[in-house]
């Protein structure tokens, strides 16, 4: 190439940094998902879900201490992130329900999986958690 020749632009640079999902960094949305997801609510809410459509009573019944607002809050910012779907019934009185998409399906397969680790764990997890408070009590 010339120095007086045209520049060329190069259209096959490599990815960029805003195309490079880093959910270390801070303005990542993987981040703000990962949040939403794992947030006290979050993950309750997606394997609630996972079983299939649910109206909001009836997932707000069955996650023990969820307040009306909390939940409200996390079930639009799951959808916000592409993981619940929210769908108005025309039907006499109306109502809504909710579902978990494509990619909240994703996720709620991975999650469950950690909760019956979780689940199947809770003796040794409470043999760990008495041990630790009778090292510290005092402390």
């Amino acid at each position: 190439m010339t120095t007086d020749s045209p520049a060329v632009e190069q259209t096959d640079a490599g990815p960029t940094d805003a195309m490079i999902a880093d959910v270390f960094s801070r303005g990542c949305t993987s981040r703000q998902a990962l949040e939403a997801v794992t947030g006290r609510w979050g993950v309750l809410t997606v394997a609630g879900l996972r079983d299939g459509a649910v109206r909001f009573n009836a997932l707000r019944r069955r996650i023990d201490g969820v307040s009306e607002k909390m939940l409200a809050q996390t079930l639009q910012a799951l959808e916000r992130d592409g993981m619940v779907a929210r769908e108005v019934r025309t039907t006499i009185p109306p109502h809504v329900e909710y579902s978990l998409t494509d990619l909240g399906r994703r996720v709620a397969d991975r999650l469950v999986g950690l909760i019956e680790v979780l689940e199947g764990a809770v003796d040794e997890v409470g043999a760990a958690q008495r041990a630790y408070d009778a090292r510290h009590e005092g402390s």
